[in-house]
C-alpha cells in the first residue's frame, strides 16, 4: 500500500510540474507585455509598466495584488479599463510570480513596502496612486505610513490590515512551520492543489462568479509551486502580529483615500479591516457593496477605477457605480 501512495503522490507530482511549466496563452504570453525583473537591493522584482497615452488623464497608478496570486490579477481587472490612460505598474511582490523572496524582512509589509517604493523609482515613478487588493493593503498602508511622499492616493479593495481573533487556515499554518512546512510545500501543496484550484477560486469570488478564464489569465498556477505556497503561507502567518503593532500608525495617512468593500465578504471581514480603515484614515470615504464578496477588484473594478478617478482630483459619481455593480450582481449566490 505504501509504494502505491508513493507512485501516485510521485505521479501527482509530475503532474504539477507540466502544468506548471506547460506554456501560457494569458496575458503573461502577450508579445507587448514586457514584465522586467528588477534589482532593489540585493533581490529582484518582477514587474510590468505600461507606459501613459498621448490623451492620458490619470497620474501614475501602482497595484499590488493579494495573497496567492500575482501582478497579472490586478493586470486582468483593470488593464483593459485604464491602458492609455495613465502610466500602469503591475507588480509581483516579494516571493509571488517571477519576483524573488529576497530578505526575511520581505514576509512582513514593511519590508515589501520599502520595497515597492524602490522599484517605482527605478521605474520612473515619482508618485502615485496605490491600489490594493486584500493583503496588498497591507503594503499600501505600510508604503503610505513610511514613503507618504511616494502617494498621492490609495485606493483600497477589500483590505486586510488589522489584527483578527482567531487562526489561520490548517493549509498556512503547516506550509509556514520551520521544517516540515518547507516538505509540505513541495510533496502537499501543489498536487493537492492543482485539484482545489478551481474551488478556491469560487470560494474567493463567492457569492460571486468567477470569469471561465480567470486561472488561465492570471497565472493562478503560479501560487503552487513551492517556493511561492510557502512565502504565502508564512506572510499570512505573520500577518495579525504585524498589524497588531502597526495599525495605529494608519491615523498619520494624510493622502486621499477610498476603501472599498462588500457586505458579503466571506475571506475578510469589512468590519475588523475596511470599516476600521475607514474611521483611522481621516478624510477617507468607505463604500460597502451589497451581495459583493472578496475580488471586488474584478467584480466591482468599475467602481475601483471610478474611485481612482476621485482620488485622481476628477470627478466621479461614486454612488451612481455602487449602484451599477450592486444592480449587475443582486442575482448572485441565489440560485
Amino acid at each position: 500500500m505504501s509504494t502505491l501512495l508513493t507512485r501516485l503522490l510521485f505521479t501527482a507530482i509530475l503532474i504539477v510540474i507540466s502544468i506548471l511549466d506547460q506554456p501560457s496563452t494569458s496575458l503573461a504570453a502577450e508579445t507587448s507585455v514586457r514584465p522586467v525583473r528588477l534589482d532593489v537591493g540585493g533581490f529582484k522584482l518582477n514587474s510590468v509598466l505600461l507606459k501613459k497615452g498621448r490623451l492620458g488623464d490619470l497620474p501614475p497608478v501602482v497595484f499590488l495584488h493579494g495573497a496567492s496570486t500575482g501582478l497579472y490579477d490586478p493586470m486582468f481587472s483593470f488593464r483593459d479599463k485604464l491602458e492609455g490612460r495613465a502610466t500602469l505598474l503591475f507588480v509581483d511582490r516579494p516571493g509571488h510570480g517571477e519576483s524573488d523572496v529576497g530578505p526575511f524582512a520581505n514576509i512582513r509589509p514593511d519590508g515589501q513596502a520599502d520595497a515597492v517604493a524602490r522599484l517605482m523609482k527605478m521605474r520612473g515613478i515619482e508618485k502615485a496612486i496605490i491600489v490594493s487588493h486584500s493583503f496588498g493593503g497591507a503594503i499600501a498602508a505600510s508604503l503610505a505610513v513610511r514613503h507618504p511622499e511616494k502617494v498621492s492616493g490609495l485606493v483600497f479593495l477589500s483590505p486586510a490590515v488589522y489584527p483578527w481573533k482567531g487562526g489561520i487556515a490548517w493549509y498556512y499554518q503547516e506550509a509556514s512551520k520551520p521544517v516540515t512546512g518547507v516538505l509540505f510545500s513541495i510533496l502537499i501543496a501543489p498536487p493537492v492543489g492543482v485539484f482545489a484550484i478551481d474551488m478556491a477560486a469560487k470560494s474567493v469570488f463567492a457569492p460571486n462568479r468567477p470569469p471561465a478564464d480567470y486561472i488561465e489569465q492570471t497565472r493562478a498556477w503560479q501560487a503552487l509551486r513551492p517556493n511561492a505556497f510557502r512565502h504565502n503561507a508564512q506572510e499570512i502567518a505573520a500577518l495579525s502580529d504585524w498589524a497588531r503593532s502597526a495599525s495605529p500608525g494608519y491615523r498619520k495617512i494624510r493622502a486621499p483615500t477610498i476603501v472599498i468593500t462588500g457586505d458579503a465578504d466571506g475571506i475578510v471581514s469589512a468590519d475588523i479591516h475596511a470599516r476600521h480603515l475607514a474611521r483611522d484614515i481621516r478624510g477617507s470615504r468607505l463604500i460597502v457593496v451589497h451581495n459583493l464578496g472578496h475580488k471586488s477588484d474584478y467584480v466591482a473594478r468599475d467602481l475601483a477605477v471610478a474611485a481612482i478617478e476621485q482620488v485622481a482630483g476628477k470627478k466621479a459619481d461614486l454612488t451612481a457605480a455602487k449602484r451599477a455593480v450592486e444592480r449587475r450582481i443582486f442575482p448572485d449566490g441565489k440560485d
